[in-house]
């Protein structure tokens, strides 16, 4: 499935509508334009409603002063009458419909339009790569490592889609020059220009091997996340064993039976340990691939 890709500082609320109505991102920047509103639709309901309160009020005040009794009988139906009326003013302004929706989405398409990339914007090689991208920031994001805190799940939770969004930026790059190069040389150019065209292929084949790795660094880091992941889980199942063994000695003390299982208590005992060690050693893989994709100059850091 292709996605529509959001630069990470644009508001939450505005990249989910992004995601949801990517066909129509597509309509409007191919020159789609929503149907000019004609009037605003609350407007004599909601003048029809202030006459209303307000004649009530005069009345009222009238009736008052001249002791009129039936005017003053009068005025709590003309209020019920202004609560009618503003009964369907709260109807107008209910939720948004269909219409509503696409202006929202043209509105902060304009506004945020550098900030977002559709999936027409990467060629296939480049959509296999932001695919590979997106799948190993979410395995990362999704992990109970992560969310447990023994990752830095802040700087994850802010550096990875960053990650994601410079890759798809440079893809989008990668496949508009592509495209370019692509169209030239199908042109039939003369050998001048083919010569020419050389130092411009391998400028595009080294980007490409950049992207690439870049990639395949925060897959590493998700394969690291991945291999604490599975401790993670094995440790929580061999200490949920642990916590039993109260009861299993308790019953192989009273059935005589205590002396046989004492090997196969050292043996549990010693799985978790080496299982702590391993979660140990797995979180501080993935630390290390973490710092990796800092860039260089953050090799001291702890």
């Amino acid at each position: 499935m292709q996605h529509v890709a959001v630069d990470p500082e644009v508001p939450a609320e505005v990249a989910d509508l992004f995601r949801r109505n990517g066909s129509l991102l597509s309509r409007i920047r191919a020159g789609w334009t929503p149907e000019p509103q004609s009037g605003t639709p609350g407007l004599p309901i909601r003048a029809l409603q202030a006459g209303g309160a307000i004649t009530a009020l005069l009345l009222f005040a009238g009736a008052f002063l001249t002791g009129d009794g039936r005017t003053l009988m009068f005025v709590p139906a003309l209020l019920v009458f202004v609560v009618f009326i503003g009964h369907l003013a709260a109807r107008e302004d209910g939720p948004l419909d269909d219409e509503g929706t696409e202006r929202d989405v043209y509105r902060n398409a304009r506004w945020y339009e550098d900030r977002y990339l559709l999936p027409e914007d990467f060629d296939p090689a480049a959509e296999r790569l932001r695919e590979r991208t997106r799948r190993a920031v979410e395995h990362v994001l999704r992990s109970q490592v992560h969310a447990s805190g023994m990752l830095d799940d802040a700087r994850n939770s802010v550096m990875l889609p960053a990650q994601e969004w410079e890759i798809a930026r440079l893809l989008a790059k990668l496949s508009a020059l592509r495209d370019e190069h692509d169209r030239l040389g199908h042109d039939g150019s003369a050998p001048e220009v083919v010569a020419a065209m050389a130092p411009l292929e391998r400028a595009l084949a080294a980007s490409e091997a950049a992207v690439v790795a870049r990639v395949e660094a925060l897959e590493r880091y998700a394969g690291h996340v991945a291999e604490a992941e599975r401790a993670f889980r094995a440790h929580q199942q061999i200490e949920l064993l642990r916590s039993w063994l109260p009861r299993y000695e308790e019953l192989l003390a009273e059935t005589g039976a205590d002396a046989l299982a004492v090997p196969e208590i050292d043996h549990l005992a010693q799985d978790a340990g080496r299982l702590e060690r391993a979660l140990r050693e797995s979180v501080r893989s993935a630390h290390e691939a973490f710092r990796y994709l800092d860039g260089p100059g953050t090799e001291g850091d702890k």
